[in-house]
């Protein structure tokens, strides 16, 4: 199967309320906050075009209730939400849905729930650790928030990290062996500690979510997500892409759900990241492609800078061909 490796060829303050109800809407154009820009390189659309629908917000470790709407992407929506509270948006490390707690299964991602109640969870303790690289694999895996943080989604049972009680999952990475990594993708970050020479000191400087009293607990390894684990739990879901308009949608129909997941696992088995963005990405590209080749290709022109490898996008095709008989 000719497809080889590839590269990109053509690259006023909110009210704080304690209840109302969610508006309806539709969504205007928009793009997932990787970028303030849509993936043509225009401006965000104007203010009419934007989403009319409103959700509701708190800080993690605590605060009143507070409004936000017409955003399009992440970045938009962390900027709504640090006005609702009068803090800085780099202050949001991450946002979960309808929990507090540092639940990497309810991390938000590209689709938020029509019903879906936002809580971001903000900078907190920072730290810096030594860590003795005794494997190849540091048993981390890595995430982004949308907003260039890259933070830990996991931590493998019995791993080196593990073995170092100071990492913690929902930990933003600062910065690794000197080398500052704000703004790089959590791909890169993965690839970063993955290059690591064996057998040797590595410095990591962490920044932890801001806790309240109540979360404070024993650390999470961030369970394996189930296989019945809904991505949006309102009666629909607002989808936030990465290029193209965003859209209110219905829920994930079974397939996409079971497509998706797979798909996850494949980019941390071959990546060490999960993104559940991404892997709705790939699907969506994948659906009705008629075969591998065909879809390399759109996966290239639309993922082109990830430079996947040819055995990772044969299993996703499968993934995908699977999810569709019903096989998963």
């Amino acid at each position: 199967m000719p497809l080889g490796p590839w590269r990109k060829k053509n690259k006023a303050k909110e009210h704080l309320v304690e209840h109302e109800e969610v508006g309806g809407g539709h969504a205007g154009a928009g793009s997932l906050g990787k970028s303030s820009v849509n993936g043509a390189g225009l401006p965000p659309p104007p203010a009419n075009l934007r989403p009319k629908l409103v959700f509701h917000t708190q800080l993690a470790h605590g605060s009143p209730t507070g409004r936000i709407e017409g955003f399009t992407n992440i970045k938009e929506l962390y900027a709504k939400i640090a006005d609702a509270f009068n803090i800085s948006p780099p202050q949001i490390m991450f946002c979960t849905l309808n929990t507090h707690k540092i639940d990497m299964e309810k991390l938000l991602g590209g689709q938020i729930g029509l019903e879906d109640f936002i809580f971001a969870h903000v900078k907190g303790i920072k730290k810096e650790v030594e860590v003795f690289k005794s494997e190849e694999a540091l048993g981390l895996t890595i995430t982004d928030n949308g907003a260039g943080y890259a933070f830990i989604k996991r931590i493998k049972e019995g791993s080196v990290a593990d073995g170092v009680k100071l990492i913690c999952v929902g930990d933003h990475i600062e910065c690794i062996n000197g080398q500052d990594v704000l703004g790089i993708r959590h791909y890169d970050v993965a690839r970063m500690l993955k290059d690591l020479p064996k057998d040797k000191m590595f410095t990591l400087k962490l920044v932890e979510p801001l806790k309240a009293f109540d979360m404070l607990e024993p650390r999470s390894k961030g369970a394996k997500p189930a296989n019945d684990n809904k991505i949006g739990n309102g009666k629909g879901t607002l989808r936030l892409r990465s290029k193209g308009p965003a859209t209110v949608e219905d829920e994930p129909t079974e397939f996409e759900e079971k497509a998706i997941k797979k798909v996850d696992d494949l980019l941390e088995s071959y990546m060490g990241i999960r993104d559940t963005e991404l892997a709705a990405t790939m699907v969506e590209v994948g659906r009705f492609k008629k075969n591998p080749d065909e879809f390399a290709m759109a996966l290239d022109e639309t993922l082109g800078d990830f430079a996947f490898p040819d055995e990772f996008v044969f299993d996703v095709w499968g993934a995908i061909g699977d999810a569709k008989q019903g096989r998963i």
